[in-house]
């Protein structure tokens, strides 16, 4: 069971990282069919509302069944093929019956690599036989309020769809035996106590030293375990957290490059934007122009 600082970390890396799920379709087959869909930069999953299917694909090291209530899910947007059946001949006289699938698609605003992307395999499946109550109840939500069509669907279905990104995560770190990165890190108490420090207080001068205190352990064992759990070391965790954080801050136009570089940790605002540019492959003015320029345009939007 995932404790309060465990919880409180993955929410921060979630929230950081800014999380965008989306329905993108609902779709109903009928008699024998088949649907393939491209390896993209992008997290993909489907969600069977009636009926089954077989699901092929590279990544999987047999095809997988999936039938009304499951959910299969491509993190790292793998290839696939949804088909009615393999390769077997339809019973003569036998009618396929209809499935009724929603598609969907989900993006972090920080990109392709992120704690919570790197934490998660090719593909995993969520059973709705071993799902909770609540994940099976908005998964029936999902189905209904897109099948509506109505006012403000798609808005819906968008926040609905991000809940339900973060309770299949949830199902899904609570199911598995084999919990790997950032996923296995939150369920050490010592490791989520680290985590959670440089998450609260990412300005603070963390040390190896300092942050094994924190862990209660020593400074040997907290720095291998770290390395061992999360592929990196501490410090260099914390750098890219300083730097997740400072993409966030750099969009309110209201903190300047100084103050988010001091509210960080870093001395001076010429080593900041160092270390911005060297982790980010940018400097923090690109950011500042980008969302200046997301802000005008929304504020000229023809729609409003």
């Amino acid at each position: 069971m995932l404790d309060r600082l465990g919880e409180s970390v993955f929410a921060a890396v979630l929230s950081a990282h800014q999380l965008h799920a989306r329905v993108t379709d609902n779709i109903t087959y009928c008699g024998n069919w088949s649907d393939y869909d491209l390896e993209t930069d992008r997290g993909l999953f489907h969600l069977l509302d009636t009926g089954s299917c077989w699901v092929e694909s590279s990544a999987l090291r047999e095809p997988v069944q999936l039938h009304a209530g499951d959910l299969i899910m491509f993190p790292h947007g793998h290839g696939h093929t949804l088909c009615n059946a393999l390769s077997q001949p339809i019973e003569s006289g036998a009618a396929p019956s209809a499935t009724v699938m929603l598609c969907g698609e989900f993006t972090f605003a920080s990109g392709r690599h992120n704690p919570i992307l790197d934490a998660l395999p090719d593909w995993f499946v969520l059973r709705a036989a071993e799902a909770g109550t609540s994940f099976r109840s908005l998964a029936q939500l999902l189905a209904v309020e897109s099948g509506k069509g109505s006012f403000g669907t798609d808005v819906v279905l968008d926040k609905l769809a991000d809940a339900f990104f973060v309770m299949a995560i949830r199902n899904f770190i609570e199911q598995s035996e084999n919990r790997r990165g950032l996923l296995a890190a939150i369920f050490d108490p010592r490791m989520a106590r680290a985590l959670n420090a440089m998450h609260t207080q990412p300005g603070k001068p963390w040390t190896v030293a300092t942050l094994a205190e924190v862990a209660l352990q020593s400074r040997t064992a907290f720095a291998q375990q770290f390395t061992e759990l999360l592929g990196t070391s501490p410090i260099d965790y914390l750098t890219r957290w300083r730097m997740t954080e400072a993409l966030r801050l750099l969009q309110d136009p209201r903190r300047s490059v100084a103050a988010v570089a001091e509210d960080l940790g870093y001395q001076t605002e010429a080593a900041f934007r160092r270390a911005f540019k060297k982790h980010h492959g940018f400097g923090p003015g690109k950011v500042r122009r980008d969302a200046a320029h997301a802000g005008q345009a929304e504020a000229t939007d023809p729609d409003d």
